[in-house]
């Protein structure tokens, strides 16, 4: 506990950049909107929306059920709304996202589960139109070591 060795939990690299970090732990459950000027971190359950200038990371057994701005986001929990980052938005294994997602840059690992429409933005907020069509499914499997065709 008080042995000085980092853990390698996400706030390690949240705590380095110098701004604050917020925390909401887990068996904690909120309502109401959260904004913030420095790192927040999710471990609870949250019915509300996130604005934040920094980064954002849902933790494995976090919850949210709301919209989530922010410049990153590091998604490993549950998240039911719309995520807007400036940045990287990376959904992490086993992570669950319902709703739509826009940001500058996508990382979607292989067990994370996605549904919702995604649209890529430029350094100055515009949509580059990467969308698709909700009347319309499209599925396609990737297996490791092939490219992926458009």
């Amino acid at each position: 506990m008080f042995n000085g060795k980092p853990k390698s939990d996400g706030l390690g690299e949240m705590a380095s950049s110098g701004t604050s970090t917020s925390l909401i732990g887990a068996g904690t459950s909120m309502k109401g909107d959260i904004t913030s000027n420095g790192d927040l971190r999710i471990d609870g359950t949250l019915v509300g929306n996130i604005h934040c200038s920094a980064k954002v990371v849902i933790g494995a057994n976090g919850v949210v059920q709301g919209d989530i701005n922010g410049q990153q986001a590091d998604i490993m929990g549950k998240v039911n709304g719309t995520i807007t980052v400036k940045d990287l938005l990376q959904l992490k294994g086993g992570s669950n996202l319902s709703g739509n997602i826009k940001a500058a840059k996508l990382q979607i690992e292989p067990t994370a589960n996605f549904n919702g429409e995604c649209h890529m933005i430029g350094a100055a907020g515009a949509s580059t139109a990467v969308t698709s069509k909700p009347s319309q499914e499209i599925k396609r499997e990737i297996k490791h070591g092939e490219p992926a065709m458009g």
